[in-house]
């Protein structure tokens, strides 16, 4: 009886006597296989049959195959794609618990295993495991060319050949060899020919560069000036070459050049000055530069009241101070001879100019210098010579009718009057002093060049000959076409040539 005084059943008793009994058999090892996995197995059944009857089930999938975690993080390690499954391993025969080894704990048991976790990493210096795979990006390959289709019947004469690979890579034919005509522009390259039975001794392109120091730096001048412009119905060219001896000889060019404008629109005033040093002297190209840039700068200072005097037409006004201002340019010549300790002669230059209005509706072209050269003009195929020869025993002023009444004035060591565009007294009367202000008409082509050039356009026939060719219709060239024009080489004639073409529309 219980405490309670209830009577225990009948059946609760004999289950204690069986669990108590001293005859019973004492529990020991059990035959059965007794494992972490079997009773992971067992216990997993268990909760699978108590949740879902073995008729309802789904087939077991496959079983996953789980990478080593040594090589889990290797960047480098080629992956299986995930469409593919490895086949099922047949499993094992089981041996006695006995001889068993000790089994690593599945992957899955770890992660749930409190602890720290044992997992080793690669260091950065080992060699990654797994297969070893590409470690830079890889260019791809540029598709061949494919061969052009092969004709579909044989030609009539030899058989179907394939094209040659190094034909496709041919170089385009030179511009040289073209029939294009040489205009400066995507025609023929133009070429520097010559003129007579053979070329000049010189070669033809430049050969040695003048020599140069830390000091005299700011005194080197190019071998070849060229430009251009268009202004009202005009077009000009103008181009400065060093000559094929001052080439060989490794001499500074002496000829100098200058193309500015002064003013805009129709008021515009455009300056052309061409200045050759004396042959010999060893400042020539100095002198020759520094007279364009001072007669550049007088006519700057007073471009307004010349391009006013050009378009109405003032000839005695634009004389006496087109003079006046070249008498101080040779005057500041002389005072930079002494202050070089040279005599006036040795730093010394010709110089000749020309003044064009902007104006469309003003062709009054004007033309003044000192010195040695030449002024030309192209009129109906022919030209003719604005400078004629004058005698050594000429007047102190001569005045002289040349074609179409215009006039040409020279003066010799006279003094002029006051200059309208300058202020002060007159400078010391400077040499020969030239002038001319003509008429353009519709075709005409003015050119106003140094020595080097005049002399064989007036020594040599077929260099004009050859120019009213190549200057005639349709039309000015272009840069490039005139300054090989301009380089039309001669034999005997090696100075630098120094020239200013203006073709009227």
């Amino acid at each position: 009886m219980s405490q309670q005084g209830e009577k225990p059943a009948a059946h609760e008793d004999d289950w204690w006597r069986k669990l108590y009994d001293e005859t019973a058999p004492d529990t020991g090892p059990s035959s059965a296989p007794d494992s972490l996995d079997d009773r992971f197995d067992s216990v997993s059944d268990t909760v699978s049959e108590a949740v879902e009857p073995e008729s309802e089930r789904e087939p077991e999938p496959l079983p996953e195959v789980r990478p080593d975690p040594r090589t889990a993080w290797d960047p480098y390690r080629e992956q299986a794609p995930p469409s593919e499954e490895p086949a099922r391993k047949p499993e094992p025969e089981r041996k006695p618990e006995s001889e068993r080894e000790p089994e690593p704990v599945p992957v899955a048991t770890q992660a749930a295993v409190p602890g720290p976790r044992n997992t080793v990493f690669p260091a950065p210096w080992e060699a990654p495991a797994g297969p070893p795979g590409p470690r830079t990006f890889a260019v791809p390959k540029p598709p061949e060319p494919e061969p052009p289709p092969a004709p579909l019947t044989p030609p009539a004469a030899g058989p179907v050949t394939a094209p040659d690979p190094v034909a496709l890579h041919e170089l385009p034919p030179d511009w040289a060899a073209s029939d294009a005509p040489a205009d400066g522009g995507g025609g023929a390259r133009p070429l520097v020919g010559h003129l007579g039975d053979r070329p000049p001794t010189y070669e033809a392109e430049p050969a040695a560069l003048p020599a140069a120091t830390s000091e005299n730096l700011d005194a080197l001048v190019p071998d070849t000036v060229l430009d251009g412009a268009r202004y009202g119905t005009y077009t000009l060219r103008a181009a400065s070459v060093r000559g094929d001896s001052a080439r060989f000889r490794g001499e500074p060019r002496r000829d100098a050049l200058l193309t500015a404008r002064f003013g805009a629109a129709e008021s515009a005033l455009v300056l052309v000055a061409v200045a050759g040093g004396v042959r010999g002297g060893e400042e020539a190209h100095l002198a020759a530069a520094d007279a364009c840039r001072w007669i550049g700068g007088a006519v700057a200072r007073s471009h307004a009241r010349l391009s006013e005097d050009i378009r109405a037409g003032r000839r005695a006004d634009l004389k006496s101070g087109l003079h006046r201002l070249t008498d101080r340019t040779y005057g500041k010549l002389r005072a930079r001879a002494a202050e070089l300790g040279l005599e006036p002669g040795e730093y010394t230059t010709s110089l000749r100019c020309l003044l064009l209005s902007a104006d469309p509706d003003c062709r009054t072209r004007v033309f003044f210098g000192v010195g040695s050269g030449g002024l030309f003009r192209l009129r109906d195929g022919l030209w003719q010579d604005l400078e004629p020869v004058i005698p050594e025993q000429a007047a102190s002023g001569v005045s002289e009718e040349g074609p179409d009444g215009d006039r040409l004035t020279m003066d010799l060591q006279i003094t002029t009057p006051p200059s309208p565009y300058s202020d002060g007294p007159a400078p010391p009367p400077a040499e020969l002093f030239r002038f001319r202000a003509s008429v353009a008409r519709p075709g005409d082509t003015l050119l106003l060049c140094s020595n080097g050039f005049a002399e064989p356009m007036r020594g040599e026939p077929e260099l004009p000959d050859e120019l009213a060719e190549r200057w005639g219709p349709p039309g000015p060239p272009g840069l490039p076409a005139f300054l090989a024009d301009t380089q039309l080489r001669i034999k005997g004639y090696a100075d630098d040539r120094t020239c200013a073409a203006v073709w009227e529309a």
